[in-house]
């Protein structure tokens, strides 16, 4: 009894002991080989993407603990073309975006027969549905109006090599409970401070990119960030809020316990403040965006408007579809989108990749030169004069790769001082015979809507705005506030900007 019993578990150790792209590069050349064999329509491509997500979370309110959680999950994404590069299983038909990956969890531990199976199913599981796609595609290919982007499906790439993993994740859970306990309690002694949370987040992400081109990859990054919020309501009902963030690479990085108490007590300061100013009313007129709300501005603004898809699709505005080459911001400003930025003025980055999604190595892309605009940011998916990708295919798991931002650069030949800005913003408040003009210090966000069927517009949502009087009476803070218009008119309008990177 014990020989077969010991042959068994000698046959079983190989598989247990493999790594994860080793098993999945098995399961990838196998799956390939009998889909081109015997599937009909044969696929041309296959890629599998692992992410690997590692979350540790710390939450406090008024001096407690009210969360705390660590979460490890994996996840499979499929990506399978059949047909071929002119005309695959992708191709958008009246503005929809197939969805063939389902971003399914896979095994923490790296046992191949868990895993393998898994692969397997999703594998068949996105095969089907892209036979299926594509002969709906082809049988309807005489019967519907051709589309103005007449250029291909998918694009060629060269294949990349690079396995390293990020860091392990390294900090003081005991450390940073007491830092935000510190600063949950000063927010939440303020007076006016209806409701308050700090929060800390340590995290780990690595992925693994296989495809059937040649490329094997295993990279990542880890992520750490503070967010300290402060809530309340105004005494006409309108509910008020202000925040503090920060972000690093890593835990080590982030401010001392000194300085996040401190940020506490100032989002408390300011909404307390926030919550005695006056509410205003609708007004146009002249007004200085900070570092940090010329950031979200830019963003939403413009970023998604130059995303490469978004050219392709009907159902989109296409506002820059047709501006290639032509002025779309003024002369003196440069749009760069930089993944391989770590960091700028001394600040961590956020949009920060070595590859894309697709595994095409990250690369800086000037968007705009001087005011004109050069191209659009791309994943593998061409449109019309840009046939390859310059890194910018992204996904969350579960989703497809569409083309998204990586760091968005402003670069300016007409910087002033802050002193100069507010001089400026005074002439021109003057000169448009308003009484005041504004200044947006904090901004929590906005949003855009890029498609054809909606207007243009965009609306981006201040949290603390300033009016600045021509008369020289002392700035005043103000509420309900947000920022409304159309992106080419709003761009046009740009006077200059400061001297300080935020």
């Amino acid at each position: 009894m014990t020989r077969p019993f010991l042959l068994l578990f000698l046959l079983c150790l190989p598989a247990f002991s493999q790594n994860l792209l080793t098993i999945l590069n098995q399961e990838l050349d196998r799956n390939f080989s009998i889909l081109k064999e015997k599937a009909d329509p044969k696929p041309y491509f296959l890629a599998y993407e692992v992410t690997s997500d590692e979350s540790h979370i710390i939450s406090c309110t008024l001096g407690a603990v009210v969360a705390k959680s660590s979460t490890t999950g994996r996840y499979l994404d499929v990506t399978l073309r059949v047909g071929s590069p002119k005309l695959d299983n992708y191709h958008t038909i009246r503005g929809d975006f197939p969805r063939f990956t389902s971003g399914a969890s896979i095994p923490l531990d790296d046992v191949a027969p868990a895993i393998r199976q898994r692969v397997w199913l999703d594998t068949d599981r996105a095969y089907r549905q892209a036979s299926q796609r594509l002969i709906q595609i082809q049988s309807g290919q005489n019967l519907n109006v051709k589309a103005g982007d007449q250029s291909d499906d998918f694009s060629l790439e060269s294949p990349q090599r690079f396995e390293q993993a990020p860091a392990p994740l390294r900090y003081s859970e005991r450390e940073w409970e007491g830092r935000i306990r510190a600063a949950s309690s000063a927010v939440g002694a303020i007076s006016g401070v209806l409701s308050s949370n700090v929060t800390f987040t340590a995290a780990r992400k690595t992925s693994y990119l296989l495809n059937t081109e040649g490329t094997r990859l295993e990279f990542g990054r880890d992520f750490a960030r503070v967010v300290i919020v402060a809530e309340g309501k105004a005494a006409d009902g309108m509910d008020l809020s202000t925040v503090r963030t920060f972000e690093a690479s890593d835990p080590a990085r982030l401010p001392s316990q000194a300085d996040v108490v401190k940020a506490a007590k100032d989002a408390g300061k300011e909404l307390e403040a926030l919550l005695a100013a006056p509410a205003v009313e609708p007004y146009v007129g002249p007004a200085i965006l900070s570092g940090r709300a010329a950031g979200v501005f830019f963003h939403e603004i413009f970023g998604h408007r130059v995303e490469g898809f978004r050219q392709k699709s009907e159902e989109e505005g296409q506002t820059f579809t047709k501006s290639v080459g032509k002025s779309v911001l003024p002369p003196f400003l440069s749009v760069d989108f930089d993944p391989t930025r770590q960091t700028l003025a001394g600040m961590d980055l956020n949009g920060y990749y070595l590859f894309d999604d697709e595994g095409v190595k990250a690369r800086p892309v000037k968007v705009v030169e001087d005011g004109i605009l050069k191209t659009f940011l791309m994943s593998r998916a061409p449109i019309e004069s840009f046939s390859h990708s310059n890194g910018h295919g992204r996904r969350q798991p579960g989703r497809e790769v569409v083309s998204r931002q990586s760091n968005l650069i402003v670069e300016s030949k007409k910087q002033v001082s802050s002193a100069e800005l507010r001089k400026m913003l005074l002439e021109e408040v003057q000169r448009q015979k308003k009484p005041y003009g504004l200044y947006f210090a904090d901004i929590t966000g906005g949003f855009t809507t890029t498609q054809r069927r909606g207007l243009q517009a965009f609306t981006v949502i201040p949290l603390v705005v300033y009016r600045v009087y021509a008369d020289g009476r002392p700035d005043e803070l103000v509420r309900g506030v947000s920022i409304v218009g159309t992106p080419l008119a709003s761009f046009a309008k740009i006077m200059a900007t400061g001297d300080k990177v935020e």
